[in-house]
C-alpha cells in the first residue's frame, strides 16, 4: 500500500489552518501546518512534502515568496495557492511561478477536496511514469506486445523533442495517457499539463474559455480569468478530440499556434505563449482535409510528430497483462484478495472484438469485482454478449455432425451447463438436446 500524501498548510490563519486539517485528514491525506513561510522552509527541508497549500499575503515573506522557494528547492513538490483576495493577477503570477491550483476564499469542503484530488491525481501519475521510468518500463503504460512497444519508442522520441504531436487511434485506445507520458517525460514536465476537450466547448464561450477574459469584458465576468493557453505557459497543452473541433475553433487554435500570440477577451494587450501541443482524434483527419471539414493548414501545424495507438485488439497477449492490472486495481481499491479467472472465461475475453478497447475492458473488470462474490470468476459471470462470441475453431472440411457436437459443447460451456438455456440458445427443446448428448455419449 503507498504512503498517504504528505500536506503542508501555509497560513497566518489558525483558524483556515484547522479547516484543512480536519478536512483532509478524515480522507487518508498527512497534513503539517505551519504561520509562517520561514517555519515551512525549515519542515520542507526536514521532511519529504507532496503538497504546499499556501495563502497568497502573509506578514514577512509571501506566498509567492515560498512558492519560488519550493520551485528552485522541491521542483517535484506540487503547489495550491488559497487567497482571501483573488485577483486575475495574482493568479496569472502564482501559476506562473509554479503553483498547479488557485482556490479563492471562502471555499466550501468539497472545493478544498476537489482541488486537492487533482493534485494527487498528478502526483500518483507522475510516480508511476518515475517508477516506470526507473525500472526500464513503459512511461506507466501497460503492455508488452510489438505494437505497443512501437508507440513507447514514438513516445520516447516526441518527449525529447519540442515538437507538436498528434495521437491517432479509436475510442477508448489510451490516447491521453500518451499524451500525459510525452509531457512528464519532457523537459516540460515541471509545468502544467492542460486538457481541454475541443466538443465540449461551445463557440459562444470559445475565445474566453481558451485565452481569457478581463474583468467587465462581457456581462457576469465580474472578475478576471486566465485561460487555458495562458495556464498551460511553459507546458502542454493537450487538445483532445481535434477531429471535432468546430470551424470557428479550428480558425482560433491555428492563430495561436502559428503565432504564440493571444488577446484575452476585452483586451487589446496581446500575450505571447510558449504551449506545447499535444492533439489527440479518433477521426482520419486526412479525410477530414479532402473533405474540407477541417483546415489543411491546422493539420501540418499539429501533425509534426505523429502516434497512432493500437486497438486492444490488435496488442495480442496484452489483455491478460491489462486483466491483471486492473484485477489488482480494483481489488486493492475494495480491499479484498484479487479473484482468479477460469481458463474458459479468459479465452472468451480474448475472444471477445472490444469495440470500447482497454476503457471497455477495465470497466469489465472494476463490474465483476463488485458483482461477483466468488472465486474464480467463471464464463457465466460475463455479460451475455461476451459469453456467445464463440469463433468457429478447426478445420472447414469436417462432417457436420463434428462440427454440431462442437457448437453444442461449446453452448454448454457458455451456459454453465445448463440446458434449458443451451436448448433455448440452439432453437430445440430439452428432451431433442438431451438425445444429441446421448448419442455424443456425453449424458
Amino acid at each position: 500500500m503507498s504512503p498517504p500524501i504528505r500536506i503542508l498548510a501555509v497560513d497566518d490563519s489558525p483558524s483556515t489552518l484547522e479547516v484543512i486539517k480536519r478536512n483532509l485528514e478524515p480522507h487518508g491525506y498527512e497534513v503539517f501546518t505551519r504561520l509562517r513561510v520561514d517555519e515551512a522552509v525549515a519542515l520542507l527541508d526536514e521532511l519529504d512534502i507532496d503538497l504546499v497549500i499556501t495563502d497568497y499575503r502573509m506578514p514577512q515573506a509571501s506566498g509567492l515568496d515560498l512558492i519560488r522557494h519550493v520551485r528552485d528547492n522541491h521542483p517535484e513538490t506540487e503547489i495550491m495557492m488559497i487567497t482571501g483576495y483573488p485577483s486575475i493577477s495574482g493568479a496569472v503570477e502564482a501559476i506562473r511561478d509554479g503553483a498547479g491550483e488557485y482556490l479563492p476564499k471562502p471555499f466550501t469542503a468539497e472545493e478544498l477536496l476537489s482541488a486537492v484530488g487533482r493534485i494527487a491525481d498528478k502526483l500518483q501519475r507522475r510516480k508511476a511514469v518515475n517508477a516506470s521510468r526507473h525500472q526500464g518500463g513503459n512511461y506507466g503504460i501497460v503492455g508488452d506486445s510489438p505494437e505497443m512497444a512501437s508507440v513507447f519508442r514514438r513516445i520516447g522520441k516526441a518527449a525529447a523533442s519540442n515538437a507538436n504531436v498528434l495521437i491517432t487511434g479509436e475510442s477508448g485506445t489510451g490516447k491521453e495517457l500518451v499524451a500525459r507520458a510525452i509531457h512528464y517525460n519532457s523537459d516540460r514536465r515541471a509545468a502544467p499539463f492542460v486538457p481541454v476537450n475541443c466538443t465540449a466547448i461551445p463557440d459562444s464561450l470559445l475565445e474566453s474559455e481558451l485565452f481569457g477574459h478581463v474583468k467587465g469584458a462581457f456581462t457576469g465576468a465580474k472578475e478576471g480569468r486566465a485561460g487555458f493557453f495562458e495556464i498551460a505557459n511553459g507546458g502542454s497543452i493537450f487538445l483532445d478530440e481535434i477531429g471535432d473541433a468546430s470551424p470557428n475553433m479550428q480558425a482560433k487554435l491555428l492563430r495561436v499556434i502559428q503565432s504564440k500570440e493571444f488577446c484575452k477577451v476585452g483586451s487589446s494587450r496581446v500575450n505571447t505563449v510558449d504551449t506545447r501541443i499535444l492533439a489527440a482524434t479518433h477521426k482520419d483527419l486526412k479525410r477530414l482535409v479532402a473533405e474540407g471539414s477541417f483546415r489543411e493548414d491546422l493539420f501540418y501545424r499539429i501533425n509534426v510528430v505523429d502516434i497512432h495507438v493500437p486497438t486492444l485488439s490488435e496488442r495480442g497477449d496484452d489483455i491478460l497483462v491489462l486483466i491483471n492490472t486492473f484485477l489488482a486495481k480494483f481489488a486493492a481499491a475494495m480491499q479484498r484478495p484479487a479473484p482468479s479467472i477460469s481458463d474458459e472465461t479468459v479465452q472468451a475475453l480474448r475472444r471477445h472484438p472490444w469495440p470500447g478497447n482497454v476503457r471497455e475492458l477495465e470497466n469489465l473488470i472494476q463490474r465483476l469485482l463488485v458483482i461477483v462474490d466468488h472465486d474464480p470468476i467463471e464464463v457465466t459471470d460475463l455479460p451475455e454478449t461476451m459469453r456467445f462470441c464463440l469463433p468457429m475453431t478447426g478445420r472447414v472440411d469436417r462432417p457436420l455432425a463434428e462440427v454440431e457436437q462442437e457448437h453444442i459443447m461449446n453452448v454448454l460451456t457458455m451456459v454453465g451447463n445448463n440446458k434449458s438455456h443451451a436448448a433455448d440458445i440452439l432453437g430445440i427443446n430439452r428432451k431433442t438436446l438431451r438425445e444429441k448428448l446421448k448419442k455424443m455419449g456425453k449424458e
